[in-house]
């Protein structure tokens, strides 16, 4: 796919500036959200590939991450400041419909998108997060719970900062190997990226502040009512060790066109560790064609 290559720009929307990946020209518009604590790199794999279905790419290092603007307090992560960032991006780009594509803590940012209509999207994928009310159901379980210990982690000040970042970032490096099922996906070159990324000056904190700034919104702000009407791909690797399987269940409840596919012996960080697979799921739905089956549907 290198007749579609990806170059780097800075973008400016909801008063910050952002450091967006950017690939393709066509007349479609992709918004590609990645996760803690992953940075735009992550979608590396897809860009090219919604680049050659038509679309024009846009990956952004999210508000915090990289050399996108770090504004300084835990309100500026408010789930209302992620959408609309989210939503200026698009207005940015002069996009009319747009697929939003996320994983892990940018999903949780395109599931609440799109319950709230921020802008008009075309499509929605979304890859290993639940639905907001999906989660909230498991968070009450202890099964879940074990597996979100992290999160209360992260609430307290400082030390969750001053342990990712302890030699050379190197608990960065060690959550993508350590939890991927294909280590060889994450070779030293990868997890560097990731790991400097991490370390740029305030990052951290900045990255942490969404789990902060979430647990504070409470329930009411992070699981709003409302049903989607966008065609959904929900794409889950099925060795998540940060969330279950189970969480996935119902979610046919709240989006009324739902896609959901599984796919075996892939952990949380899917679209990385299984692209060809992925991709070929994401082609065919966009394609209108039969989207493969691996998993069991739960």
């Amino acid at each position: 796919m290198s007749d579609f290559p990806i170059r780097t720009a800075f973008v400016k929307a909801n008063g910050l500036t952002f450091e967006v990946d950017q690939c393709g020209s066509g007349d479609k518009f992709a918004l590609l959200l990645h996760g803690f604590p992953e940075s735009k790199f992550s979608w590396r794999f897809q860009m090219p590939l919604l680049a050659k279905l038509g679309y024009t790419v846009w990956a952004p290092n999210m508000r915090g991450y990289g050399k996108t603007s770090r504004p300084a307090n835990v309100a500026d992560y408010h789930i209302d400041h992620l959408v609309a960032d989210a939503a200026a991006l698009i207005d940015a780009a002069g996009a009319k419909n747009t697929l939003l594509m996320a994983h892990d803590w940018g999903a949780v940012i395109a599931w609440q998108f799109a319950i709230r209509k921020a802008r008009p999207l075309d499509r929605l994928v979304i890859m290993n997060v639940p639905h907001p009310a999906c989660m909230t159901r498991e968070f009450r379980t202890w099964a879940q719970l074990k597996k979100s210990w992290y999160i209360f982690f992260f609430q307290i000040p400082w030390l969750p900062e001053r342990m990712l970042g302890a030699r050379g970032g190197d608990p960065i490096r060690r959550a993508f190997v350590d939890m991927a099922v294909d280590k060889a996906r994450f070779p030293v070159a990868v997890t560097d990226e990731y790991r400097r990324n991490a370390l740029e000056p305030g990052a951290l904190k900045a990255m942490i502040n969404y789990y902060r700034a979430a647990m504070r919104a409470g329930t009411a702000a992070m699981n709003p009512p409302g049903m989607i009407e966008t065609p959904t791909l929900m794409i889950w690797g099925e060795e998540d060790s940060a969330l279950g399987k189970a969480t996935t269940v119902g979610t046919d409840q709240y989006v009324r066109d739902l896609t959901l596919r599984y796919l075996p012996g892939v952990s949380h960080w899917v679209q990385q560790e299984a692209p060809e697979r992925v991709n070929a799921m994401i082609e065919a739905w966009i394609k209108g064609q039969p989207v493969p089956i691996e998993g069991e549907i739960v």
